[in-house]
Order: C-alpha cells, then structure tokens, then sequence
C-alpha cells in the first residue's frame, strides 16, 4: 500500500495490506487506528498485543497457525481509557447477525472462469442494458434449514441461486442483474443500505467463495452482476465504524452533518483515509469478485450538503466522487458506474477528465414520478397532463440516462407499479402492459425490480419471497409472457438502444393529440427503425392517421406488426391476425382499443 495516497485519498488497494491476510504458515492482521492508546487481536478467546509499524498509526501482528474461518475481532483501547471491541473494517467476512465479528478469508482460492466475459464487457452505451434488480434473500425462499432469517425460512446460497436465476432470466429477457447491497448488515429490514462491514459480503448467502462462483456463473451464462453500493453512511452500531479508535475515524465529529436522516452516520469524505477506504472498497467489489459494475445510493447526499440543495455543494465530497470514479473505470475496463440522483447537478455522467463525475449513467427520477403520476391519473384528467410523458424529452441530452422502476417505488404505502395504474383489477393489466411498451420505447436503459414482470400486487416485504403464486392466475401469467415477448424485443432490436444518446435515434412523430390522449413515437438506428403507438384513454380511438413518408426514412416504409398490447395471448381482446390499420392515399390510418400500444417495424 502507498501510505502517501492513502493519507492524501488517492489509494485504491487498501484492501491489499489492510485486514486479515493469510501467509504462507498463518494469518497477518492489519489495522488503522492512530488515535488508540493501544490494540489487541481477539481470537479463540484469547487476547494478543498488536504492535505499531509504519508512522505508529497502524497494528499488525501474525499468527501462525490461523486459516481461514477463523473468528477474530480488535480490542481497541481508546486514549480516554475506555475499551470496545470491533469488527474488522476492511474483514473480508462476517458471522450471521447477530452475531458480529469477522472472519478469515482467503479470497484467492476460488479461481474464476469468465475470463472471455471480462475482456469483452464493454458499458453497454450502444447495447442493450435490461436490468432485473433483485433482493437475493426475498426473490424465492426455501423451507427450514440452517441459515434461517427472521421469519423462519431459509435463503439460498450465492452458489445455489444461478441455477434457479439464470434459467428465468434468459425466459425473461434481462441480460444484466443488480442486487441490492450485501455489504454486511445487522438488520434485514435496512436492505442492506446501512452496512456494518464494508468488505464483507453478508453470510446470510453463504462465504466469499460462494459468492465468487455465483457471479462466475451469470458470466459463463452471459448474464452480467451490477451490485448497489452505498459510500455515503453507515451503521451506528458500536462494534463497526463508528468511534473506531475512540474517535471520529470515519464520521464526521459533529452531529449537524454527521447523521444522516435515516439516523446513520454519514462518512467524512474529505478526510484522505476515509476516501481511500471508500474507493478501495469499491474497487474490491469489482477486481475480487468480477461484479460489472456499481449503483451507487443517495449520490445527492454527497453532493449537497445531507441532501439538501440549500445548504450548498460539498465540494470535498465532489472531488472524491470525481477521484473514485476515474480511479474505477481506469482500473476495471469495460465496468458500469450508475448514480442514482434526484438532484439537476450537472454533468453526473460527464467523464471526470471534463468536470463530471464520470458516472455512465443516471437514474432517471424525473421520469420515473412523472410517469407513474400519469398512470395513476383518471382518464378524464388526462388531456390536462398529457404532456407528463413528453417532459422527460426536454431534458434528456443533459445526461445518460436510465429508466428505473426500483425497489422504492413498490414498499412503505406506495403500491406495486400494477396496483399504481388507474382503476379497477381488470383495468390495471392493460394500463401496465401499454407502460411497458412507452419504457421500452423511451430513450434509455432499463431497470425493473423483481416481481413486477408478472404483475405483483403486495408491496415487496424482505421476509416473504414474491408471490409466485399469481403465475397461475391467467391474467397474471399472460402479463409474464407480455414483458417476456416485448424485454426479447428490446434486447434483439438495435432501434430500442443503439442510439439512446444520438439526438436522432428518437422523434415525436406526435405529441400534440392530447384530446385522444395519442402519442406515435419513432426510434431509429441506422436501417433499422420501430414505431409505437400508444393509446392511454378509456376510448377506441379510430383512424389515427401518420403519413406513410412519416414513418420511416425509406421512400415506401411496409408496417410489420411487431407487438400488440392488447393481444389476446397477453390477456387483451385482439386476435394476432387482425392488422390496426389500414393504408389508404398515402397514409396510414390506426385504430386501438382503450389503454394499448402498437409496436412497428418499418
């Protein structure tokens, strides 16, 4: 390790000296801890003295004999002649909560077999990127077991869920995942966002070596893994982070920006330490465990003061995010880095080298409320919010942006994004298989969390698996085939992607009906062009009329019907054959049933 760049946060491998690492006849622990009287190594219920190296800021000791599973924790003996025992910051594993101490790793004995992934993995700008977000310990559970969580049934092992993941999948049509954070976390309701132990992947999956083959398996299966990572707080748990060395290591001294809302503490991230901690962290999610890349969380809490525009930018926290990012990308080609932000501070995915916070892509929050505010309005106030759907055009050059449908928007009282669309049962599948269509038509990657492919009606709750169950419903599993037929579509038509980002892979060809509640859009790519044709009233709306020469680019375009929303397979009313048009004088005149979308190819 480079002390200088890890005083002055421009370190990347803290990880590779810091921890616990096993030698050739035993294990060296290492740990950062300046303002401590002294330190002890707690191991099989006994205590050995560690001793200062380098500048005297640092203990280390070796023991001979200690592999890998051993339990460990540091006795940090704080100047104010206090004691507290601690989890390892940089542990590479952890016991199952509630117990809490680390565990020896040896992350180099699983040896991977993606290497043909890793060299061709690009950031997938001009690819298609269709992510299924999944929490791994609610998207199925199994019955009994060791390894049970709180409500009496057992998770699947990282090594166990490709078997069962990669098969729905490829049916399904995603060709990238994200996990929600599975840093070590004291408590299942967090979701992972308030972490205790930053390198450890949690236990409630299984070892590093588990987890390690787990992503090596999506590879082999050319499923890509992005993982939610969250460098802006952590939990107050006193055997963790906070007052590691009976100090402030990590946190801010005050309480005014060192609690964040959610009662965490917020890191200090203009201290050069805790920056090297943070990007090193990151840095080993990508290198140790191939993962493609990282959703950051709460990237407006670094930004701006806790979050909040008013109180200003923090500027220290902005270099260290521009540090981190340009540091990852240059380290692992071809890595993905996704903010999600609610804030207009620009340039969020413009490269660090000009300015920006070298992110490649960002949530689309403006959209994603937008939308849903409209889906969930009554078809008579419609008209008046018509131009809801066309907002997000206006500003989408500022950024790269993607199109989220997350875990937060289906929990805490806000409905599933089927039980978001307006009205009754009946009304709710045709409203949400014609929302699909403008998402997939938008400019923009995807993002979709788990469950709502078949159309889950109870908000996602970590201690049940999703309601499997509905796929036996009809309606509910012809909604499932729906998404299926129209995520295949995307990921095999280059107009849905390739040009998310050129002005000229998108256009209106109108927005201006808003009595019928009409939108046609079309997106391009070279040769290849789509249209859709979206009808959100409760009412047929006939003879919609597009000039032939609108269409396409080609002098004599000839529709090929590639989707019907309201097909009878997909729980609608409209038998395959029948063609929603007809041509007459050069123009083409549509007719669609109430709440539907038609998808071309020309």
């Amino acid at each position: 390790m480079d002390f200088y760049n890890f005083y002055t946060g421009h370190e990347f491998e803290a990880d590779q000296w810091l921890g616990a690492h096993i030698t050739e006849g035993g294990t060296v622990f290492r740990t950062f801890a300046p303002s401590a009287a002294g330190v002890c190594l707690l191991l099989q219920g006994k205590e050995y003295p560690m001793h200062k190296v380098h500048d005297g800021n640092f203990y280390e000791i070796f023991l001979p004999g200690t592999a890998a599973g051993a339990l460990y924790e540091y006795r940090i003996y704080q100047s104010d002649g206090q004691v507290r025992d601690h989890c390892d910051p940089f542990g590479f594993g952890m016991e199952l909560r509630p117990a809490h101490k680390s565990v020896v790793r040896d992350l180099d004995a699983y040896q991977f077999s993606d290497h043909s992934w890793m060299q061709q993995r690009t950031d997938r700008t001009e690819e298609p990127l269709n992510i299924y977000e999944l929490h791994l310990g609610s998207w199925r559970k199994k019955i009994s077991g060791t390894g049970k969580d709180t409500a009496g049934t057992e998770w699947y092992r990282y090594d166990e869920l490709p078997a069962l993941l990669i098969p729905y999948l490829k049916e399904a049509g995603y060709n990238y995942i994200e996990i929600l954070p599975i840093t070590e976390h004291p408590c299942d309701e967090s979701w992972g966002y308030q972490p205790t132990g930053f390198y450890a992947p949690t236990s409630r999956y299984g070892t590093s070596a588990n987890l390690q083959n787990m992503v090596d398996l999506f590879h082999q299966a050319g499923i890509g893994v992005l993982l939610d990572f969250v460098p802006v707080h952590f939990a107050v748990d006193d055997y963790a982070l906070v007052q590691y060395d009976g100090t402030a290591l990590f946190e801010y001294p005050h309480s005014d920006v060192g609690v964040s809302e959610w009662g965490s503490y917020n890191f200090m991230h203009s201290r050069g330490e805790v920056r090297s901690f943070l990007q090193s962290c990151a840095n080993y999610w990508l290198k140790t465990y191939h993962f493609d890349g990282l959703r950051m969380d709460a990237i407006s809490r670094i930004l701006y003061w806790q979050g909040d525009e008013r109180r200003g930018v923090n500027g220290n926290a902005v270099d260290f995010m521009k540090t981190m990012n340009s540091g990852i990308k240059r380290r692992n080609p071809g890595c993905i880095l996704i903010a999600e932000d609610s804030t207009n501070y620009p340039g969020v995915t413009k490269p660090a080298g000009q300015g920006g916070l070298g992110f490649d892509y960002k949530w689309d929050m403006g959209w994603m409320h937008d939308t849903l505010d409209f889906f969930r309005t009554g078809p008579e106030y419609r008209t008046a919010n018509y131009h809801k759907l066309t907002f997000s055009m206006m500003y989408f050059s500022n950024e790269r942006y993607l199109l989220p449908f997350s875990h937060d928007e289906v929990v805490h009282g806000k409905a599933t994004i089927l039980q978001k669309m307006y009205g009754e049962y009946d009304k709710k599948f045709p409203q949400g298989r014609v929302l699909y269509l403008y998402m997939m038509l938008h400019p923009g990657k995807k993002l979709n969390f788990m469950g709502n492919e078949f159309g889950q009606l109870r908000e996602w709750d970590e201690k049940r698996a999703q309601d499997w169950l509905l796929r036996k419903y009809p309606i509910h599993d012809a909604f499932y085939h729906y998404m299926a037929r129209l995520n295949h579509l995307y990921l095999t038509c280059p107009a849905f992607y390739a040009w998310d980002y050129r002005p000229e892979g998108f256009t209106w060809l109108d927005c201006h009906q808003e009595e019928r509640c009409i939108y046609a859009i079309r997106r391009l790519c070279g040769e290849d062009c789509l249209i859709g044709i979206l009808n959100l009233s409760d009412s047929l709306q006939e003879d919609f009329r597009i000039p032939a020469d609108a269409l396409s680019p080609s002098e004599h375009p000839e529709p090929r019907l590639l989707l019907h929303t309201d097909w009878e397979p997909f729980g609608g009313k409209t038998k395959e054959d029948t063609l929603p048009w007809r041509q007459e004088e050069g123009s083409f005149y549509f007719s669609l049933p109430p709440f539907s979308g038609i998808l071309l190819s020309v």
